[in-house]
């Protein structure tokens, strides 16, 4: 029985970066002898097993065959005569096939290493166009490692799958998981260039693929589409370390300007209110966590009137607040207000301006959440009066806070927006 460390601690450790997770091929083993070592078996179609003391992943060395459509479509093959050789030749791409032995050398019948040194992402074997989720992880580590390329007959290749249908098989929830991890890396935008380049963003998320060549309104960012755009605005997310909900809601936060009518360009009048449809569609098909899924459905409808929160009425901010339901869910609003501020500085020349709204409507809504609404309950006689009441208080509360909007302050797409009285 010989060990081997493969996979990404390698690529990881020979590109210089900090190894998270090892994993492991076991090579001239059966099951029973890894089991009568301790080893606790984990795999469901292969036989994956964790170390008794490290709890790292060991699987058996194996090959696979081909036997349906889709990702799922494989019959896997171990025994004690399968070599590393041909356990490596079945991954994905060459970079990934590389292994280390347990005397420290190094085992690549790919050539890794020099794609490595070449920071191109290249297949290791035609049968990568079997298995439609190496497409997806092709694109998120195209999103960690920004500086890498794809082969020409790697991206070929893809392209091929794309026409063959081989990406529609995909489960939506397996689409998410790939496109969440690749959200949050340090290059979002990489994943979805790639995406797009092969053809199935298309496929995947084609109210975001139609979002490219789409004129964005001339008073800012003229230089660039509306897809481009929304890919500055996740590359924003990411350097400004947001969760996964915000980097979620900045990929679809622009969505309705696929659909303005062709007439209307380079203007977007009241799109909010089709990516707020849209939004939600993308988060319903791709079964996104609730948390996700809302946040980027309110960015989506709010993220106009945000823009505009250094000239609004402090009745329309509280009405903003409650729509929101930012009282009982501050922290969400907050994100919503994260959110407005990536999509603001997601634009050339923009990135180190000052964007007071976000301060001015945290303010409001610390005002706001304190008004005693108990209080006011108490001493009203007329119980029906305390809707309006609370209301009004709250109006009042953000009045003292209310400044007209300064020189210097930008405050974007007033025009294209549809502000909520």
């Amino acid at each position: 029985m010989k060990i081997y460390c493969v996979g990404g601690a390698i690529r990881d450790e020979l590109l210089g970066l900090p190894v998270k997770d090892r994993d492991w091929v076991v090579v001239g083993a059966t099951p029973e002898a890894l089991l009568a070592e301790g080893y606790k078996p984990v795999g469901k179609d292969f036989p994956v097993f964790l170390h008794p003391k490290t709890h790292e992943e060991y699987a058996l060395a194996r090959t696979e065959r081909k036997t349906a459509p889709g990702y799922a479509g494989f019959v896997f093959h171990t025994d004690t005569s399968v070599t590393l050789e041909e356990d490596l030749i079945r991954r994905d791409l060459t970079i990934n096939a590389i292994a280390r032995g347990e005397d420290g050398a190094l085992i690549d019948p790919c050539g890794g290493r020099q794609d490595l040194a070449l920071r191109v992402f290249r297949h290791v074997s035609p049968a990568f166009a079997e298995d439609p989720v190496r497409i997806l992880r092709l694109a998120r580590f195209a999103a960690r490692f920004a500086d890498f390329s794809v082969a020409p007959e790697t991206l070929e290749l893809m392209r091929g799958m794309v026409a063959n249908g081989e990406v529609d098989a995909l489960v939506p929830e397996r689409v998410w998981q790939e496109i969440a991890r690749g959200l949050m890396e340090a290059r979002p935008s990489r994943m979805i260039e790639v995406l797009r380049d092969c053809g199935a963003l298309a496929r995947l998320l084609p109210e975001l693929d139609c979002l490219f060549g789409v004129p964005q309104p001339p008073q800012y960012h003229p230089e660039v589409d509306t897809g481009v755009h929304q890919l500055l605005v996740i590359d924003q997310a990411a350097a400004t370390k947001q969760p996964l909900p915000v980097r979620f809601a900045c990929l679809l936060h622009d969505l309705g300007k696929g659909v303005t009518p062709a007439h209307v360009l380079p203007h977007h009048y009241g799109h909010e209110a089709a990516s707020e449809g849209l939004a939600r569609q993308v988060g319903e098909r791709l079964k996104s966590p609730a948390d996700c899924r809302d946040l980027a459905v309110m960015v989506a409808r709010e993220h106009g009137i945000v823009h505009q929160g250094l000239v609004l009425r402090p009745e329309t901010v509280v009405k903003l607040i409650e729509r929101c339901d930012g009282l009982r869910r501050p922290e969400r609003f907050g994100a919503l207000l994260d959110a407005c501020a990536c999509d603001f500085h997601g634009r050339t020349g923009y990135e180190t301006r000052p964007y007071p709204q976000r301060e001015r409507l945290l303010a409001a809504l610390a005002a706001v959440r304190g008004v005693d609404a108990g209080a006011i309950a108490r001493a009203l006689e007329d119980k029906s009066r305390i809707p309006a009441e609370v209301h009004a208080a709250r109006v009042a509360a953000v009045k003292v806070l209310a400044r007209p909007a300064a020189d210097g302050d930008t405050i974007l797409d007033t025009s294209c927006s549809n502000t909520r009285q």
